[in-house]
């Protein structure tokens, strides 16, 4: 022990340590601990020629070489530790590779995606819901185009050459109608669009345009289709065989039409006939159907589209029917063999 304290002492050991650990510097070496003591002191240097000076209580104390060491020395140790004092936030992260609905919640009603818990997503959830629900807020505009008016509302017409606020406010609706109908083909150019509005909400939207031909749809009866389904079955074999396991295969009926409603592909004749107006879409929010909204739509639509005549119901084609649409458009029509139209 004693070998290590003279070795210390000496000038050129002194020297040798300082130059090759600098963090010797503001530090005070106590010899009974052989410890570095991190208490204020004098800064350790190493220079030729430096004597320590001895102090009663064992500590030892080397003249202080350069002030500007010194300062430095304290202003790193204080940057350090108001570094240390400041307060940290974290935030959780994840890694998407490309999972289906990752750390995301869809809704059943509007088919909107959101964050569980994070704030801002479940506002904007809520906003985006409502809007689908019961329609985009409209309060109205100065110059707007109303062609229907009925107990429960009105509708404006919305065509080509009216102003950006209006085409705007058609596009909101559009992307809504897009959440159930399919993106990317509902409006298109020489489109007229009738706004259904309630309760200072679009509740309703039908896009018409003019057409040259459509096709007559082949109804096809209840009789018919069992009659089809039947034989069918007969040609087929509706067991299947696992082992010593029999399962009975449940054959599926299409094409059925049966209290107003089809399901599966619609047929129609080969030869076109003339038309003129062709509805491309028709949609009404959720918690306003069964209110007669989309008549009131159809009506207008065959009474506005032309300036100078009012086309019969018959006389309207339909574009992309689904089962809902089908059934509208036979009660409507009140015929079984309405028109539909291929949209370009």
């Amino acid at each position: 022990m004693q070998s290590k304290i003279n070795a210390f002492f000496r000038p050129c050991s002194m020297r040798s340590e300082s130059a090759v650990n600098p963090l010797l510097s503001g530090y005070i070496y106590n010899a009974e601990s052989e410890k570095l003591s991190t208490e204020p002191g004098i800064a350790v240097t190493g220079d030729k020629g430096c004597v320590p000076d001895s102090n009663v209580d064992g500590r030892v104390l080397v003249k202080e070489n350069s002030d500007e060491r010194t300062l430095s020395a304290k202003s790193d140790r204080l940057n350090s530790i108001n570094v240390l004092n400041k307060k940290r936030k974290y935030a959780q992260l994840h890694l998407e590779v490309g999972q289906s609905n990752f750390m995301l919640h869809t809704c059943p009603v509007c088919n909107f995606k959101y964050a569980p818990g994070v704030e801002d997503d479940e506002k904007f959830h809520k906003s985006f819901h409502k809007s689908y629900t019961h329609g985009i807020p409209f309060r109205g505009w100065r110059n707007e185009r109303v062609v229907a008016e009925c107990e429960i509302g009105h509708i404006t017409l919305v065509q080509d050459g009216d102003p950006c606020i209006q085409q705007n406010k058609v596009r909101d609706v559009v992307k809504m109608m897009e959440q159930e109908l399919g993106e990317g083909w509902i409006l298109g150019k020489n489109c007229k669009v009738y706004l259904f509005t309630l309760s200072k909400r679009v509740s309703g939207c039908l896009v018409a345009e003019p057409i040259e031909k459509a096709y007559r749809i082949i109804p096809q009866s209840k009789d018919e289709t069992r009659h089809v389904a039947a034989k069918k079955a007969n040609n087929k074999s509706t067991t299947l065989q696992f082992g010593g396991f029999n399962l009975q295969r449940e054959p599926i009926k299409k094409n059925v039409l049966e209290n107003g409603k089809c399901d599966g592909a619609v047929f129609c004749e080969e030869e076109a006939v003339p038309a003129a107006c062709g509805i491309r879409a028709i949609w009404v929010t959720p918690s306003n159907r069964r209110k007669h909204i989309a008549t009131y739509l159809l009506d207008a639509a065959r009474k506005s589209f032309f300036p100078d005549s009012i086309l019969d119901p018959p006389q309207l084609a339909f574009s992309q029917p689904t089962s809902d649409g089908i059934a509208l458009f036979s009660r409507y029509t009140r015929m079984s063999s309405f028109l539909v139209y291929i949209n370009r």
